[in-house]
């Protein structure tokens, strides 16, 4: 990967997706923060169908300091793991003793949240602050290795670090929403829709396939 091939692939990416935005539904920086650890291991979708409830009913990080996991897990259930119940507890606990209801900017105070690690972290900094992070979560991680960003074997701080290597800092937000957007719906982990990628010229393991 270069500079200039990657800027390449951000260009045709935006023929692609020509409206690159995060599709969780949130109003305030809590409620993105919420969205975002609820989001592990589940789909966007999944939690624009939890979340309404959730933040009707506990609106605030002190009103949802001060409920029950018993009373906050049921509402989540669906999207897995009573950690999650757990963690928004403990977080909007430090939110509302610490930082006064305010969700923090910065790498460093939002990973100290209960239930926080860096995408996340990222997520929050890119999506509700708008400060250039690259947030990398299992679509961006594998768009990674695909495009040869990373080599194969490389973690999500490899594949973070290689992104914004080879991306000029102001495109980070943009570039974040359209590698995921396209992992998600086109260079799937099962069965990607490779007959009709505009990324084929790019793509390590097509070009392997050529040479097999």
């Amino acid at each position: 990967m270069n500079k200039k091939k990657s800027l390449e692939i951000i260009s045709i990416l935006r023929q692609v997706i020509p409206n690159p935005v995060c599709e969780l539904n949130f109003t305030n920086e809590f409620e993105l923060l919420c969205a975002v650890m609820l989001s592990a291991q589940t789909t966007d979708k999944r939690v624009n169908m939890v979340t309404p409830v959730l933040f009707q009913k506990y609106p605030t990080p002190e009103k949802l300091m001060s409920a029950s996991v018993e009373e906050v897990y049921p509402i989540v259930k669906s999207l897995g793991f009573s950690t999650k119940a757990k963690n928004l507890i403990a977080m909007s606990r430090v939110l509302h003793e610490t930082y006064h209801d305010v969700v923090p900017k910065t790498m460093e105070e939002l990973t100290r949240l209960p239930g926080v690690g860096r995408k996340t972290a990222n997520v929050v900094m890119a999506v509700g602050y708008h400060i250039p992070s690259m947030p990398v979560d299992t679509h961006l991680h594998r768009m990674a290795i695909r495009l040869g960003y990373v080599k194969e074997d490389a973690d999500v701080l490899e594949c973070e670090q290689a992104y914004c290597k080879y991306l000029p800092k102001e495109t980070w937000i943009e570039a974040h929403h359209l590698f995921l957007l396209f992992g998600r719906y086109y260079c799937k982990a099962q069965r990607p829709l490779c007959e009709n990628c505009p990324l084929t010229e790019y793509c390590v393991f097509v070009l392997k396939k050529k040479h097999v």
